[in-house]
Parts: structure tokens; sequence; C-alpha cells
């Protein structure tokens, strides 16, 4: 589970429940397709506090670490109003480093906004024509 205690002007800060971890993380704006990006873990029973307060309520979604060609893709597979929608996200060295696309890895959405999780709890998959 995670939820956003702020998102606005590109910048976010979110906490996020991971199994028995939590963590909170400040983002800054896309810059291209990088972005700053600074985590902390926190105790849980603090994250499950902050989650009261999150704009817009959670996202709900499973995390699966895919080992491929050398990286690790983290695919989320969502639920809630945001059921049928999964996503691959892929952590690069620099913008311009090659990777190995596995087959089932679909289209570039990178620079779609609809596919951040902050813009799925204000807009969520299942409301997309």
């Amino acid at each position: 589970m995670q939820g956003y205690l702020c998102a606005s002007g590109g910048n976010t800060v979110r906490v996020r429940l991971r199994d028995d971890k939590a963590y909170l993380t400040i983002k800054g704006p896309t810059n291209g397709l990088s972005r700053f990006e600074w985590e902390k873990e926190i105790p849980a029973d603090d994250a499950r506090a902050l989650m009261a307060l999150c704009h817009g309520g959670l996202i709900d979604k499973t995390r699966y670490l895919v080992p491929f060609g050398g990286h690790t893709f983290e695919v989320d597979e969502f639920y809630g109003d945001n059921e049928g929608l999964t996503v691959a996200e892929v952590e690069l060295a620099s913008e311009d480093e090659a990777f190995e696309r596995p087959e089932w890895l679909g289209e570039e959405v990178s620079d779609d906004p609809r596919y951040r999780n902050s813009h799925l709890l204000t807009a969520p998959y299942k409301s997309w024509k």
C-alpha cells in the first residue's frame, strides 16, 4: 500500500508499506526520464499513522521484482480502482543506458503522466476511456 502526503508541482511525498517494511519517499519533478528521489526506511507503525493523512486514498498493488538482462524490472499489478493495470519500470544508471527489453514488456509510457501512481489516485485506470 502507498499514499501521498503531498503531490504538487511535480513534487511528491509518499509513504509506502511493503511487507513488514515502510518507507518515506520524496520525489522531485521529472526532468526528461530522470527524477530526484530520496527515500528513508521508517517504522511500519509510523507509516500506518501517516497513511491516515494521505490525500485521495491509497494505491493498492503487488510489486514483483523480475530480473532480466542484467537489470531488475519492478512490475506493479494494481487492484481496486486501478484493477487491470500492470506497469513495469526499470532503474537505469543514466537515461541513455542500453538495456535488453523482455518480450513481455509493452509500450513505453514514461512520458505519460496518467501512469504515475500519484495520478492514479485522482484519475484511476477504471475511469480511462
